[in-house]
């Protein structure tokens, strides 16, 4: 029987760091899109129009900007996230499921290097 992993190796310490800067360096890209996006929705006069379109324009415009806010909201948390698991690694933490203690599944980590819980956990709360 195969012993189980006290934590990750150094050498698999700093391939998920690289994945986790990769996903960091995206998500922050990702984020200046919504923010400039959400700048130029501030930026869109229609004085120019009908006052019909015009209405129609601005209750448009007021959902646009409440869809950017709140996906610049969820943008935020995720870089949180990526930091925060960066510190795991860094402090040799990162990859234990906080719900069992055991390591959680290097492929899930793979997929989402911010994931705090192991598969297995995340089936016990549903």
């Amino acid at each position: 029987m195969e012993e189980e992993k006290s934590r990750y190796s150094d050498q698999e310490l700093a391939e998920f760091k690289e994945i986790i800067l990769a996903k960091m360096d995206k998500a922050k890209a990702d984020l200046e899109l919504i923010k400039s996006a959400y700048m130029n929705d501030l930026n869109n006069g229609t004085d120019d129009t009908s006052p019909t379109f015009k209405a129609f324009e601005e209750g448009s415009e007021a959902m646009s900007k409440e869809a950017n806010s709140q996906l610049a909201i969820r943008q935020e948390k995720f870089i949180r996230d990526l930091k925060n698991a960066l510190f795991r690694v860094e402090n040799k933490t990162y990859g234990f499921c906080k719900i069992t203690g055991k390591l959680i599944d290097k492929e899930r980590l793979k997929i989402v290097p911010h994931a705090t819980m192991s598969i297995e956990a995340k089936n016990m709360q549903m």
